[in-house]
């Protein structure tokens, strides 16, 4: 967009407080870590349940930012930029976005539904290309903040804009209408997704309905349920596997081992169409995207030829390892502008060296000249400070100047021939190309080899759970992760550097290696080393970690180094035991402990702490009011005898949840950030981090009698077919969830597992499943969760989470 401020002020209808109106705003930004921010970005300040963007203004504006959307402004900023005050800043964000659409007179595709969005939208994406300059919402941008941002893409070159619309809960699609304003809506099947926000199906579809309510056609699969909240005036385009009525009627689906075959019925004509899916989903979708060819009058011929090169679409950005200490971030199967800026925040978000390349393909669709689109892309390339850029295709060869840096390769052939030149070593790697290069093939030359069994990590989820544990807080709280144990888990460096990306005041890690991995990896948070063993006390100090000390022998172990090295004020944090027993100093210790510490200035008290043993079990709610007060009149002793000023923090994950009155100065979140909480209403609102996932190594059909695994464990009664899965008690399943205890999901339906768990594989029934090998199946995650896992081995999820072995694969992504 290129809008003037003044305007942009009319609009909002802001108070107007600055010196330049008429500078001209070419971004708009809600992330204050985007190192696109500059003198040209317009900052909305959002304010949620969980955050507030106006703590991030004064920082902004050193970086050179000096246009911002408030509800106010910070005290003492008044006149260091150009503020637009508005009552809501979403709402703001929403309105400018819709001011920007109405600017465009081409059609527009609006899509809403429970599930298929993204894919419908990507697949009409490919499948109409050839004939329009399309924009369309980057990933799956559907929400309150993503639509409008998404919208406010839209340039004079576009023809042809497709945006998805996503809905919790009612009074949302009414917002999102009007910044879509859609020609074409199509609504997507209507599933159980997100049902907690409406109080019945009925309410859902009448919501999701509104989007329709000026478009020109409504695109649906015929349904009663739908028909009686469609407006009488409204045009629809219906089609049915059932309901000969509408408007295209399929009257025959079959499948074959690798496709399916659909015969409809269209204007008294009947026609065929092979869809290369077997899945009933990916059928229903593709058939949404037929409806769309069939109302812009493509021909069958048409029709066929693009939709046999349907592709699976992957929406996620994904972290994996790559060969020589590198990391790679895997978008290989888009290439647009949008969503290039995307992707480049999250390389910086999730950067593990300092050296950033970039493998870029041609970009399509931008809707920009070829000299104009790649100006832009060189200033973002400037503005993220990528040391290389890679580029793959004829476009950007051609325009290699405008991009420093820069190797160019005409196909990404000629790349994979000359890869082992290219050094790539101790880098972060960000591959990004239209799906037509097969940049597949690069990510898989760079990616780190290992076995087919992976832990998927959403780092959306994480920042859900991080920021639904910090609505609890007061603003002056400070935050404490605690990512030991691998962060339980689920990978240490990766979460650890979202956690620096969210501005977490402290991280925590058991053991100085933890900790010194995550320095030597550069992440520059505090780190506090929960037990740190004296042998360790001399690299935690070349190290700059900060030590918790539990006891008088380790607090005379730590100052004789401390002298011997001439420290002064170097942090620690004393643990105080008020009554989990396990380490800490008691209350007959506190003379001695403050005695060693008065006049000592080789140490500086940086905190003081303790740990909750029953802040999960409310039938011990008198237990924690002891260990609280006890907390208290040690701490404060300590306090007043030292006259020091430390952070105190005593709250766990249950803690912050169920004694908020005992914040103190800090809380230290744990497994909650994992997504696991051991209160059934409090884990509603936490999303999934962790899904474990492996493939069907083999199918094979036992005769009643035969038996399955080590020791005829179990023995079959009637014929059955048995998949074999390539994971094992080596990789961190308890042998104790075999033998019938347990399950996995395999095509979203649980298979008992069968016998004894091995090493390396378990087998489970698929007797009733439709399935083939290499398939992908889930150990945990959505279902089973490790609760559930947890709770029939009579353990905890902790020991679910932390028991998965480091040769599992780690990937990390980003929806």
């Amino acid at each position: 967009m290129n809008l003037p401020l003044y305007k942009i002020t009319s609009v909002l209808n802001a108070k107007y407080f600055g010196s330049t109106s008429d500078t001209i705003i070419e971004n708009i930004s809600i992330d204050s870590r985007s190192l696109q921010n500059g003198s040209q970005t317009l900052f909305f300040a959002l304010v949620g349940r969980n955050h507030d963007a106006h703590l991030y203004i004064k920082d902004l504006i050193v970086k050179g930012v000096h246009n911002f959307v408030v509800t106010h402004i910070p005290e003492g900023l008044e006149s260091k930029a150009n503020f637009l005050i508005v009552e809501n800043t979403l709402n703001g964000l929403q309105q400018i976005a819709a001011y920007h659409r109405k600017l465009f007179t081409f059609p527009i595709i609006g899509l809403t539904g429970s599930n298929g969005k993204t894919i419908v939208k990507e697949w009409l994406n490919f499948l109409l290309s050839p004939d329009y300059t399309i924009i369309r919402s980057p990933k799956s941008y559907n929400s309150q903040v993503g639509v409008p941002l998404s919208v406010l893409g839209i340039n004079e070159h576009h023809n042809l804009g497709i945006f998805e619309a996503g809905i919790s809960t009612i009074l949302e699609m009414e917002k999102l209408e009007k910044i879509i304003q859609p020609t074409i809506g199509i609504l997507t099947n209507i599933g159980s997704a997100h049902d907690e926000g409406f109080e019945n199906l009925e309410e859902k579809i009448k919501e999701k309905v509104l989007l329709f309510k000026d478009s020109e056609v409504m695109i649906y699969q015929k349904n009663d349920k739908v028909e009686q909240f469609i407006p009488s005036h409204a045009k629809t385009f219906s089609w049915s596997f059932v309901d000969s009525t509408a408007t295209v009627f399929v009257s025959q689906k079959e499948s074959t081992n690798e496709s399916t075959t659909i015969e409809y019925n269209y204007n008294g004509a009947a026609s065929k169409l092979t869809i290369p899916f077997l899945d009933d989903a990916s059928v229903e979708n593709a058939i949404s995207c037929l409806m769309v060819l069939l109302y812009l009058k493509l021909d069958a011929v048409t029709i066929q030829n693009r939709i046999e090169l349907l592709y699976p679409v992957e929406m996620r950005l994904k972290v994996k390892n790559g060969i020589n200490n590198c990391s790679i971030i895997d978008d290989s199967y888009s290439s647009d502008f949008q969503s290039l800026k995307i992707a480049l925040d999250f390389l910086e978000s999730q950067k593990q060296h300092q050296n950033k390349t970039v493998i870029l393909s041609d970009i399509f669709q931008s809707g920009l000249t070829n000299e104009v689109l790649y100006s832009k892309v060189a200033e973002l390339i400037v503005s993220n400070k990528i040391n290389r850029v890679i580029g793959i295709g004829e476009t950007i060869s051609a325009l290699k100047n405008k991009l420093s840096n820069c190797i160019i390769f005409k196909d990404t052939n000629e790349f994979l021939l000359n890869v082992d030149r290219l050094n790539f070593e101790n880098e972060t790697i960000l591959i990004k190309g239209a799906r037509s290069f097969e940049f597949e093939e690069i990510v898989f030359s760079l990616e780190e080899k290992t076995h087919e069994t992976v832990l998927e990590i959403n780092l959306n989820a994480i920042s859900h759970n991080f920021n639904f544990f910090k609505s609890k807080l007061k603003p002056t709280t400070k935050m404490m992760v605690m990512v030991k144990a691998f962060g339980y888990g689920n990978g240490g460096f990766e979460i650890a550097k979202l956690l620096e990306h969210h501005k977490v005041d402290y991280l925590g890690v058991a053991f100085a290696d933890e900790g010194i991995s995550l320095k030597t990896a550069g992440i520059k948070l505090p780190i506090m080393v929960l037990n740190p063993e004296s042998t360790s006390f001399s690299a935690i100090i070349q190290h700059e970690l900060e030590p918790e000390i539990y006891s008088m022998k380790g607090l005379v172990a730590f100052l004789k180094i401390a002298e011997q090295k001439q420290l002064k004020d170097f942090p620690i944090h004393i643990k105080l035991d008020t009554g989990m027993h396990r380490l800490g100093f008691e209350t007959n210790t506190i003379e001695d402990l403050i005695a060693t510490l008065k006049g000592n200035q080789r140490v500086k008290v940086k905190s003081v702490l303790s740990h909750l043993a029953t802040s999960d079990d409310l039938q011990h709610e008198d237990f924690v009011r002891y260990q609280i007060d006890l907390f208290e009149k040690l701490s404060s002793k300590l306090i007043e005898e030292l006259q020091i000023n430390p952070i105190r923090h005593i709250l766990n994950t249950s803690g912050i949840s169920n004694f908020p009155e005992a914040q103190y100065d800090m809380v230290r979140l744990g497994i909650g950030l994992y997504g696991v909480s051991n209160d059934a209403e409090e884990q509603k609102q936490l999303e999934n981090v962790g899904t474990l996932k492996s493939i069907i190594s083999q199918i094979r059909t036992i005769q009643p009698s035969e038996s399955v695994g080590y020791g005829r464990r179990f023995v079959a009664n009637q014929p059955m077919k048995i998949a074999t899965i390539p994971i094992g008690y080596a990789d961190g399943i308890a042998r104790s969830w075999g033998n019938g205890v347990g399950f996995i999901t395999v095509k979203n339906k649980k298979a008992s597992i069968l016998g004894s768990v091995c090493m390396d594989m378990l087998m489970v029934d698929v007797t009733e499943i439709t399935c083939k090998e290499g398939d992908a199946v889930v150990i945990f995650g959505e279902s089973p969760t490790v609760n559930y896992i947890a709770e029939k081995l009579h353990t905890i999820p902790y020991e679910i989470l932390t028991s998965i072995s480091q040769r599992v694969k780690r990937v990390f992504y980003r929806e």
